[in-house]
């Protein structure tokens, strides 16, 4: 039976058995409601990279820190197209677009996105975007076009949620997963661990992520990676040990959704990402990159899935395949909505320092 009513109590009670006991719980969870030897596969291509107005703490492409992330413009519908067939190729179902905005705005680009989700969907291939926060009629728009999930990530706690942001509100993350919940495309909204949050904030997130009805279809889990010049550089990576706890812990307060081991595979083992196969992750990002942060070949996870006798899942298993309407037979005209999401404007400290390193460091090279 799926739960909406976790508290952080229990989640945290959970999150500290012994280890042992924690695995087989989820492990035993996992396989009443999963195919334990199937793995859900998406690759993560970044159709338009940088310059992004927000501050989140953990990212690279934010315009105000300095990185070596190199900007591009939005892709055209061929490099995207060429993009999907590898990754079809390489046993992958579905294509994650991920575009570094703040929010959908109508007009010429998210027209082009539109044509990217139905040229991947008629390619048989289960189509996600992230694409930051959109209204209702945007999101009709994408499911119209044949959009099969929509990425939108809580990150971490309500609380914790403003040392790492202040550029947007957590209630804008729900609005948003809400507009997308009024269509028939699947929600994908997990968080990232290791920002110096404490195991409340992780409990509190999965609180937030598991009170959603219906829970979502899929949640990622990612490890922090500590990119130079961004604020959370200094981090120290989490231990295997803590992504298996949050891996299993996930797995049992939401045992339908797919748990997607994320960012930060290449820092573990391959011991480490079986456990965490065993205690209910089925589902990975698969590529050499994620966005813009290192990701294992691909052939090493097929390698992997071949030592673990994995087999990766074929698309539209849990939801079948949407059929894409062509945009001259839409039946959602865009509205060229000015919403007013937030901007909380509190002060993070190592946000500012990042940012104004990022300024000298400017006016050197100038």
């Amino acid at each position: 039976m799926v739960r909406h009513d976790w508290t952080k109590e229990e989640i945290l009670a959970i999150y500290n058995k012994p280890l042992m006991e924690l695995m087989y719980e989820a492990a035993t969870i996992h396989r009443k409601h999963h195919n334990p030897n199937q793995v859900q596969v998406s690759t993560l291509l970044s159709i338009k990279t940088g310059g992004c107005p927000e501050d989140c703490g953990y990212c690279p492409q934010a315009a105000r820190y300095h990185t070596d992330i190199e900007g591009n413009d939005l892709m055209s519908i061929n490099q995207v197209k060429a993009q999907a067939l590898r990754a079809k190729s390489s046993g992958s179902s579905r294509v994650c677009m991920g575009a570094a905005w703040r929010n959908v705005k109508d007009g010429e680009e998210f027209d082009q996105v539109l044509e990217m989700v139905r040229t991947i969907n008629k390619l048989d291939m289960e189509v996600c975007c992230t694409l930051g926060m959109l209204t209702e009629n945007q999101a009709q728009r994408l499911a119209e076009a044949g959009l099969y999930a929509y990425n939108h990530n809580l990150d971490s706690s309500e609380e914790y949620y403003k040392e790492v942001i202040s550029t947007r509100g957590y209630e804008d993350r729900l609005k948003t997963l809400a507009n997308v919940r009024k269509t028939n495309v699947t929600v994908c909204s997990g968080g990232i661990i290791g920002m110096g949050e404490k195991i409340e904030d992780r409990a509190g997130m999965l609180v937030a992520l598991t009170t959603l009805n219906p829970q979502p279809e899929s949640v990622p889990i990612n490890a922090l990676v500590p990119v130079e010049g961004t604020p959370l550089e200094e981090q120290q990576p989490v231990s295997i040990w803590e992504m298996i706890r949050m891996i299993a812990t996930t797995r049992i307060v939401m045992p339908e959704t797919q748990v997607r081991l994320s960012a930060g595979r290449t820092q573990m083992s391959k011991e480490g990402q079986a456990m965490c196969f065993f205690a209910g992750a089925n589902s990975i990002f698969a590529g050499d990159k994620l966005l813009t942060t290192p990701n294992p070949d691909v052939n090493e996870d097929m390698e992997l899935f071949k030592e673990l006798g994995l087999q990766p899942m074929e698309p539209f298993v849990k939801k079948e395949k949407p059929q894409s309407v062509e945009a001259g037979a839409s039946q959602f005209n865009p509205k060229g909505e000015k919403p007013k999401w937030s901007r909380p404007g509190h002060t993070i400290e190592r946000n500012e320092e990042a940012k104004q390193k990022a300024k000298m460091k400017k006016q050197e090279v100038e």
